[in-house]
């Protein structure tokens, strides 16, 4: 059997199509009409004002951290249970990241514990510059109760739906609730662009701005002037052209993922342990990726041992995120929990199956079948 990836690409048959036309037009360096094409898509699928489409959704999260002039130690509140590309840049701008726990509801930001934060730095006059709030494998952050608690402080938010593209909050598309959002295009992602990111807001200077920062702060004039620092971070128009021919299908990947995710729901739903990251009511996922807990108590066996048994069948799954707080290069940073840290409990016993909109039925009953044979008495 080929290796079944945890989330490969998938092709729509239309991104050749707009390479061809970056081709016919010799717009083959960077930025073009592939480029302006699928900023003004993107911007328009999420009903937001402006995009910038860039080199990685970690590029988009830098540039919106320098856009709100964060700097060597301010502090930023953010996501634990995620992954480093949410957190590295705030390193980059030497500031001091916050762990904020999750909640059971979402597996994503707690409103409890990052109340508790503000309350803290509000006494210590330590008040953040920001905060990133992280939708994870697809599922909304309670964006209302983190956007109120946000804006009574006067701290304003960059949501990470870098796995979140095509969920709605509310009726609301994610990444559009606070003042940037952030997408992403790396290959395993809903859809790809190989390797990519977009910042959108509604801000028009502050998406101009991001547009200039990436393309090496080039100053207007006739020569090359340079005052601020600069970074090579703008997509180029041949995978521009990629992004647009995806873009095209993004609600069809959402629903066959959904449809993979209700295959392994109706297939584990009455196995005692198994619980599946839930869907906030009012929220639609994209189901990026299938996400559950295995109790070892109550299911008999363990995460580790599904991982272990689809691997032996050249199956990939993964352990979800190791929250930040847990991480080596954190040591020594604050950590607000929720109750209990829940992030640790998701992290020890999450489970990300493979979730792929190219995965075959045939395939994805493999994988049930060879879950179900670890259980006892099943």
């Amino acid at each position: 059997m080929s290796k079944v990836y945890l989330s490969s690409p998938h092709m729509s048959g239309n991104e050749q199509k707009y390479i061809q036309e970056a081709f016919d037009l010799n717009w083959i360096a960077p930025l073009g009409n592939n480029v302006n094409g699928f900023e003004r898509e993107l911007a328009e699928y999420n009903s937001m004002e402006h995009a910038a489409v860039v080199s990685s959704g970690t590029a988009a999260i830098h540039l919106a951290l320098r856009l709100l002039d964060i700097g060597p130690s301010d502090n930023v509140f953010v996501s634990s249970l995620t992954f480093v590309a949410t957190v590295n840049p705030v390193l980059y701008e030497g500031a001091n990241p916050v762990f904020i726990d999750s909640e059971a509801d979402t597996w994503n930001m707690s409103p409890e514990a990052l109340k508790r934060a503000f309350v803290d730095a509000e006494r210590e006059g330590t008040l953040p510059k920001a905060v990133i709030v992280v939708n994870l494998y697809g599922q909304s952050a309670k964006m209302d109760e983190i956007m109120d608690i946000c804006d009574e402080y006067g701290v304003p938010v960059i949501e990470d739906a870098a796995e979140s593209l095509g969920s709605e909050y509310k009726g609301q598309k994610s990444g559009t609730f606070g003042k940037f959002g952030v997408y992403s295009f790396n290959g395993n992602k809903i859809i790809t662009t190989s390797g990519g990111g977009a910042l959108v807001s509604n801000d028009d200077e502050a998406i101009q701005k991001a547009r200039f920062l990436s393309t090496q702060a080039r100053d207007p004039a006739p020569h090359y002037e340079h005052s601020e620092v600069g970074y090579n971070y703008r997509m180029s128009n041949i995978v521009a052209g990629v992004g647009r021919g995806q873009l095209e299908v993004l609600d069809e990947r959402v629903n066959q993922r959904r449809a993979v995710f209700d295959r392994y729901y109706e297939a584990f739903k009455v196995i005692d342990g198994f619980e599946f990251q839930p869907e906030l009511e009012g929220t639609f996922s994209n189901r990026w990726l299938t996400a559950l807990t295995v109790d070892p108590k109550k299911a008999g066996i363990t995460r580790d041992d599904i991982i272990n048994a689809l691997d032996e069948h050249n199956i990939e799954a993964r352990p979800v995120w190791k929250p930040m707080h847990l991480q080596p290069l954190f040591e020594g940073c604050s950590y607000y929990t929720h109750n209990q840290d829940v992030s640790k409990q998701l992290f020890e016993n999450g489970l990300c199956l493979p979730s792929g909109s190219n995965m075959s039925q045939d395939v994805q009953e493999k994988i049930i079948q060879i879950i179900r044979d670890l259980i006892p008495a099943n």
